[in-house]
């Protein structure tokens, strides 16, 4: 091929290689506008992952799903079971979720790690729901003094472990704690195996009536102090606001769900959770669900354990005392009001 020829080609190639270059560059440009557009109003396609765990009031969850409440809002939801609830927090704070029903206390040991995480809403508060279940002869906490007690290390139904032992004088030396999770504390403690046990519901009402255990101590005793969550990450929160909106009013829609149709919706609810209809019942009575008022209220920087913020300082404060944080996170800056005002607002 002569040189003027090659020239040709040459040329030729460049003006191509130039023209698929400008068409890439229109089309990642489409492509950059189309992800703004969809980032700025805050939706996708793409399913929102929200872990839950055996808890009374996050099985709801199953309810907004069964009815088609986020199908009705237009989210797409994937709900996620975790059988062990450690699992669940572990699962938010690697970001293999994008969201986890999981307690406040819970959520400072990340926060305070400086993991990015955004409290949306409240699903219930415990009142009852979690509780010290001891055998026969053991009549108060004081009689926990070298019993063998169960719960697992760093969980909300420690902190009330800790919380009651204080209550009566006493510290975690006092008894021989033994680190289990709540799936197996509650077998140990029917089979003889450990004193007491920390458990929450479904487990607590089985080691009542399975193991002849008795409630020592519960949640009833510390209103305010378990306050149970819907937690995302901080970027799912920037990037798709618009879903969680959705997500948040079809918590709200199952609310009203179970408010008219009491029967039904604790049936479907109990199929779930493998249990009779009266037993999730009796559980679902250790709670206080709330609602959107109660939502706005536990937002308000308030001086009690009504409030949020005051609560997360208070837990932070006595979780750093036991060198279980390492320091006190901000708990004003992970709570974001605006999805349960909104809900409030559309009424």
């Amino acid at each position: 091929m002569s040189m003027p020829v090659a020239m040709k080609w040459r040329k030729m190639f460049v003006i191509f290689a130039v023209i698929v270059v400008c068409v890439s560059m229109m089309l990642s440009g489409c492509a950059t506008t189309n992800t703004t557009q969809s980032e700025t109003e805050g939706s996708s396609d793409q399913p929102i992952q929200i872990a839950l765990s055996p808890w009374p009031g996050w099985y709801i969850w199953y309810l907004a799903e069964e009815k088609g409440f986020f199908k009705k809002r237009g989210v797409n939801v994937e709900l996620k079971w975790f059988p062990v609830y450690s699992d669940s927090l572990q699962a938010l704070s690697t970001g293999q979720v994008d969201a986890n029903s999981q307690t406040l206390s819970d959520t400072l040991a990340p926060l305070s790690k400086s993991i990015p995480l955004k409290v949306v809403l409240v699903n219930d508060n415990s009142n009852g729901g979690d509780a010290i279940v001891s055998k026969p002869g053991i009549n108060s906490i004081a009689d926990l003094k070298g019993k063998t007690v169960a719960t697992e290390l760093g969980t909300v139904d420690h902190l009330l472990l800790l919380t009651a032992l204080a209550n009566a004088g006493m510290k975690e030396t006092d008894i021989n704690y033994v680190n289990m999770t709540v799936n197996d504390a509650g077998p140990a403690f029917i089979n003889g195996k450990v004193d007491a046990a920390v458990l929450w519901e479904p487990f607590q009402t089985k080691a009542v009536k399975d193991g002849g255990g008795k409630v020592l101590f519960s949640s009833k005793e510390t209103p305010g102090l378990i306050p149970d969550l819907l937690v995302f990450k901080a970027e799912t929160v920037e990037k798709r606001g618009d879903d969680i909106q959705k997500v948040v009013n079809a918590w709200f829609d199952a609310l009203a769900e179970l408010k008219a149709h009491p029967d039904e919706s604790i049936a479907i609810l109990a199929k779930k959770a493998e249990q009779t209809p009266a037993e999730f019942k009796e559980g679902l009575d250790t709670i206080k669900v709330f609602t959107k008022a109660d939502n706005i209220k536990a937002f308000d920087a308030l001086d009690g354990y009504e409030s949020l913020s005051f609560t997360g300082g208070k837990t932070a404060e006595f979780l750093q005392g036991l060198e279980m944080v390492s320091s006190i996170p901000d708990v004003k800056a992970a709570l974001e009001p605006k999805f349960v005002k909104a809900a409030e607002a559309a009424e």
